[in-house]
């Protein structure tokens, strides 16, 4: 399953069409990094440039020039070399970015500094995101000024530079028939790895073990990477938002909570789910587990076309503020309590996020100071929860230590949503059952 050529190519002049007269699109790839000596960290394309291009060669550079009669799409990549594909593997070059990735015209992106410039004169507008590759800023703005030298001459060199990111990331933020194809296979191996590390889970392991076992069903399934790094949490771990180092015993009695999904060809997937190590949740994890439960249910009846984007928040926000009013840990008048964001001693970040190539996908939450009104194609995350500081004294030392969050991603449909991760069960009686069947 892959985005097909003729997609990249749709996306390519749909961005053209929005460009204004005579100007000229600027996106470079992503680069190599070194992680220690000769080896570099796992490559990972830009996300922009793949989304208009499908290339996952690092040193590239795409060029959309509307109008030009030699061909509107050129992209710079590496050239072919023979002894360096025989230590790192193949590159496309050139003839193979024409030939199996569309583009009209391709160059070595050796001669980059001497072909570019040519085409950067003459157009009145630069479209690139400037201030997101400091290095590359500096070699656009080298260019331009070639081309201001020779003014005398007659050259023409651009007179205004635009952002790029606002229309990219507009097109980006509605996912097209096959993108969603996309992301609910990665939801689904995403599902299926957390039912495994439910099903696997007993006292005594490391957090790190069932680390491994996502992992594992992450790349049996064809996803060798995480969309981020996954988050195993058990006791007090799972208080602290982005806790990574997933190194502690999980011990009896304590929950463990689990953020992790995979990235399926440049696909993001997102899911938490929190559950007793021991397979049987206590009084007071079950209490402050239902009422996550319930935010994140309100949360998902409000998302479907017409509702806006802080709505499911805002949901997210009553429940787990009259809940912990109910069972003791906040004291006054809901409202009131709401109103002086007291639950964000428990609560703190927001209801969920954009997903789709990136985790936290790109796309605007406001339009003109308003919150965006949801639209069929979006993809979001809802991820309510509550977290108990173990140094919170305000509260009784039964409650002290408890983090739950629960997580899936939602697609916006035509009448409403779809909850394409919920194949991971969720209530505690079901977490309890197939824990339970587990052990058996």
């Amino acid at each position: 399953m892959k985005i097909s050529k003729q997609e990249f190519a749709r996306r390519r002049k749909n961005l053209m069409a929005q460009l204004e007269p005579n100007s000229i699109a600027i996106v470079p790839s992503s680069r190599e990094k070194v992680r220690n000596r000769d080896v570099d960290y796992p490559f990972r394309q830009d996300s922009d440039f793949f989304y208009l291009t499908g290339f996952a060669e690092p040193d590239s550079v795409l060029l959309l020039l509307p109008g030009r009669k030699h061909g509107q799409y050129v992209l710079f990549c590496r050239d072919r070399d023979p002894e360096m594909e025989l230590w790192n593997g193949y590159r496309a070059g050139p003839e193979g970015a024409c030939a199996d990735f569309g583009a009209d015209d391709a160059f070595p992106i050796t001669d980059i500094d001497e072909i570019l410039p040519g085409l950067l004169e003459g157009r009145e507008r630069v479209y690139y995101a400037m201030g997101r590759h400091d290095e590359f800023d500096r070699k656009v703005m080298k260019w331009v000024n070639i081309i201001r030298s020779k003014v005398r001459s007659g050259a023409h060199p651009p007179g205004e530079f635009l952002d790029l990111d606002h229309l990219l990331h507009d097109m980006r933020l509605y996912k097209s028939a096959a993108e969603i194809r996309m992301m609910r296979k990665a939801g689904k191996i995403s599902a299926t790895a957390h039912v495994r590390a439910m099903q696997a889970c007993k006292p005594g392991m490391a957090e790190y073990q069932l680390e491994a076992e996502i992992q594992h069903e992450f790349a049996k399934n064809g996803a060798r990477y995480t969309a981020y790094s996954s988050i195993v949490g058990a006791g007090i771990n799972g208080c602290i938002l982005h806790y990574t180092e997933n190194q502690d015993v999980m011990k009896d009695g304590d929950l463990v909570l689990i953020d992790a999904g995979c990235e399926l060809e440049h696909y993001a997937a997102d899911i938490t789910r929190t559950f007793p190590v021991n397979g049987k949740f206590s009084k007071e994890q079950k209490a402050l587990y239902e009422i996550v439960l319930d935010a994140q249910r309100a949360a998902i009846r409000t998302i479907k076309p017409g509702n806006h984007w802080n709505q499911p928040h805002d949901a997210t926000v009553k429940v787990i503020t009259k809940g912990l009013v109910d069972l003791g840990l906040l004291k006054g008048q809901v409202n009131k309590l709401i109103e002086r964001e007291a639950y964000k001693d428990f609560y703190m970040h927001r209801a969920g996020h954009w997903l789709g190539m990136d985790v936290h996908d790109v796309g605007d939450y406001k339009v003109g100071d308003e919150w965006r009104v949801m639209e069929e194609g979006m993809v979001m995350t809802i991820e309510p929860g509550i977290y108990v500081s173990p140094d919170n004294t305000k509260v009784a030392k039964k409650w002290r230590g408890i983090g739950v969050r629960i997580e899936d991603d939602v697609l916006v449909t035509k009448d409403g949503n779809e909850v394409y991760t919920d194949d991971v069960p969720k209530t505690v009686k079901d977490i309890e059952k197939l824990m339970a069947k587990s052990a058996a």
